[in-house]
């Protein structure tokens, strides 16, 4: 595996520590935020495996890929970096049409056959060059392709956000064990309109209304 170093690119390191120096003091400003609030310079998505062989299999696979088109859209808006993996695309078809008609055609989508988006080179390659280090996680199934991504994600010392309302996997037990799983292992549990109103931060941001708009 690459070191922590190539993984994560030019990104800043990270800051653990609260920026607030005296927490008895009057709040002057509202530049603070919790370490585990998502930051858009530092974000990106992640969407793993989301594809037309589930939709007869996922329970609730419209609503699924619906919400993860929104977050899509809105990681769009926000001109924010987005990784989509397939899994073995020849067996089990491209992504979902509610995701792959939101990416312009010249995107390039990652193929892979392992179960973590890890395995595969172009997600590297892909992770390396967004200079993430909060990763925006969402797709299928969550406790295989999901699960594994994310503890690879967290071994190698990136934050993940974990969309609990943008998974899925074809027993309801399954999908409840991986959400706790990843949780105990360090992900932040999160939802997708969580998420973007995390990386808007004010209804002053200029892109607020449209994300409005978006999840409405």
């Amino acid at each position: 595996m690459p070191k922590n170093e190539d993984w994560h690119g030019n990104s800043a390191e990270r800051d653990s520590k609260s920026q607030i120096q005296n927490p008895k003091s009057k709040i002057q400003n509202y530049n603070m935020s919790h370490p585990k609030i998502l930051d858009r310079n530092k974000a990106a998505l992640v969407v793993v495996d989301v594809q037309e062989a589930f939709r007869s299999a996922i329970p609730e696979f419209p609503q699924i890929a619906s919400r993860i088109s929104m977050a899509v859209r809105g990681f769009q808006i926000l001109n924010l970096p987005i990784i989509i993996t397939e899994q073995y695309p020849k067996g089990l078809g491209r992504t979902a049409e509610e995701i792959l008609f939101s990416m312009p055609p010249e995107y390039e989508f990652v193929e892979k056959t392992s179960f973590s988006s890890c395995g595969a080179v172009s997600f590297i390659e892909q992770l390396r060059a967004s200079g993430a280090s909060q990763i925006v996680l969402c797709g299928l199934e969550s406790h295989i392709c999901v699960s594994q991504t994310a503890h690879d994600l967290l071994t190698e010392a990136f934050e993940v956000h974990l969309l609990t309302d943008c998974v899925g996997s074809r027993y309801t037990q399954d999908k409840e064990t991986a959400i706790r799983k990843m949780r105990d292992s360090g992900a932040v549990l999160s939802s997708m309109e969580m998420a973007l109103f995390e990386l808007l931060r004010d209804a002053r941001h200029e892109q607020f209304k449209e994300i409005q708009s978006l999840i409405k």
